[in-house]
């Protein structure tokens, strides 16, 4: 199963928030040997940005772990509203 996860940052926290999700994903990703995305829109809106972080593949007990990241880096702090959480199942139509 893999994992999206957006939210909106205004643009004065776009720096520190790229910093801080950059060393929790290359932490994560190397703990649990997963492939992740760091992606932003390419326009702000009203003075922010939408940002979304993906998680390929995730073993069970990841969001724990990823929950656990978020609070030690303190990203709530930076995001303007919640952390929109999709999960997506790879689909290969019958033949």
């Amino acid at each position: 199963m893999d994992l999206y996860l957006y939210y909106r940052v205004s643009l004065e926290n776009t720096a520190v928030l790229q910093q801080r999700v950059s060393v929790m994903q290359a932490g994560l990703a190397q703990q649990y040997k997963i492939a992740t995305e760091f992606k932003r829109s390419p326009q702000a809106n009203d003075g922010m940005y939408t940002w979304m972080e993906v998680y390929l593949d995730i073993p069970d007990g990841f969001e724990l772990a990823l929950k656990a990241a978020v609070a030690e880096l303190q990203l709530d702090a930076l995001i303007d509203g919640p952390r929109h959480i999709e999960h997506f199942l790879d689909f290969s139509p019958c033949a």
